[in-house]
């Protein structure tokens, strides 16, 4: 369940960061009753940016293959071998 704290709490950094640290999600921060910023540990906010960037490859090849832009996977090998002496 997502935590959702007001933006006057801020000033409790130690807090905050223990908060970040023990949730694996994202701290919704509110101001004025409205959302306003999202915090999270350096560790959630990596996996989340590595987790987007395997979306987006996986989205990109499923482009390149309605698209037509396939090879075969054994011609492939033997270029890159060719390529690199292998």
């Amino acid at each position: 369940m997502p935590q959702i704290i007001p933006i006057k709490d801020l000033k409790n950094t130690s807090e905050i960061s223990d908060m970040c640290h023990k949730s694996e999600e994202p701290i919704y921060i509110t101001k004025n009753g409205y959302g306003d910023m999202v915090i999270m540990s350096m560790e959630t906010y990596e996996s989340a940016m590595y987790r987007l960037s395997v979306y987006r490859d996986v989205e990109l090849s499923e482009q390149q293959i309605e698209s037509g832009q396939i090879k075969n996977a054994r011609t492939s090998l033997a270029e890159m071998g060719t390529k690199y002496g292998l």
